[in-house]
């Protein structure tokens, strides 16, 4: 792959990467002399022609390179210079106007940005850190302690009593133990989380085998009081059948001698004379 393919096109917010890839690539081919010396000059005791010439074409390249990678949208707004060195400066200087807006956009991303409790808490604060380090090079400098700070008033409600943990302690944190601590908090609280579903589903499935005991005895009981129930009626018919049974054969006693009041006993065995 041509080294020079990988130079990306200048637009409004990549000058940065683009003088940083420019500047590699040119060293990598061994042709940036003209970026960081200024033009040999020739003397009668030391005309140094050898010198000059490589000069030269290290100038050239890399004034064709660099204006390869720049958009048409800003060519006419940059002064044409026959010094590369000369040439970068100008671009350097042009898009130096962004650089406030540009902090001051990071700046308020920084400072809005809130941990939603979901992902990985290390990868959160290492992209608030590299935040920081965008505005460092834009000399927006923030100290380490107010990062750990913009961190800490960062976080979710969840982490309230690890932040006034933090508030009470004496010693500051520095940014390494700031991830460390805050890992820990957030695997205890994933580990709680865990558990805590677990003794849920537990009772639930507790209630759950009550609740079909229950139903299961009051099913037993519904069918024992049926069958109670059918019990006592066949009973019933059986008693009533042999009521009825000697009842006639009385009557019959009755019409054959002539009795006129018979007292009947009724029992569970049936009735009988008296």
């Amino acid at each position: 792959m041509d080294p020079v393919n990988s130079i990306p096109i200048l637009s409004g917010t990549n000058f940065k990467v683009w003088k940083e890839t420019v500047e590699i690539v040119l060293s990598c081919m061994d042709l940036d002399l003209a970026l960081w010396s200024d033009q040999p000059t020739a003397t009668p005791e030391n005309p140094n022609e050898v010198k000059i010439e490589k000069w030269d074409r290290s100038n050239r390249m890399c004034l064709m390179i660099m204006k390869r990678s720049i958009s048409e949208a800003f060519r006419g707004s940059i002064t044409e210079s026959k010094s590369a060195k000369k040439f970068l400066e100008e671009i350097q200087q042009y898009f130096a106007k962004n650089e406030k807006s540009e902090a001051s956009n990071l700046l308020a991303k920084l400072v809005a940005m809130k941990y939603k409790g979901k992902g990985n808490i290390r990868e959160y604060i290492m992209e608030m850190s590299h935040l920081a380090s965008k505005l460092k090079s834009l000399k927006l400098e923030l100290s380490e302690d107010l990062l750990v700070h913009l961190v800490s008033i960062s976080l979710p409600a969840h982490f309230g009593q690890f932040k006034v943990s933090y508030n009470t302690q004496k010693d500051k944190w520095s940014l390494n133990e700031l991830i460390s601590h805050c890992v820990q908090e957030e695997e205890r609280q994933q580990r709680d989380k865990t558990e805590s579903a677990h003794l849920a589903s537990t009772s639930q499935n507790e209630k759950r085998k009550r609740a079909k005991v229950a139903a299961e005895g009051s099913s037993q009981q519904k069918k024992q009081k049926k069958q109670d129930e059918e019990i006592k009626l066949m009973v019933y018919d059986s008693i009533s059948e042999l009521t009825y049974v000697f009842y006639v054969q009385c009557l019959h006693c009755i019409k054959d001698f002539g009795l006129i009041s018979l007292k009947i006993e009724e029992g569970p065995v049936g009735n009988r004379h008296v």
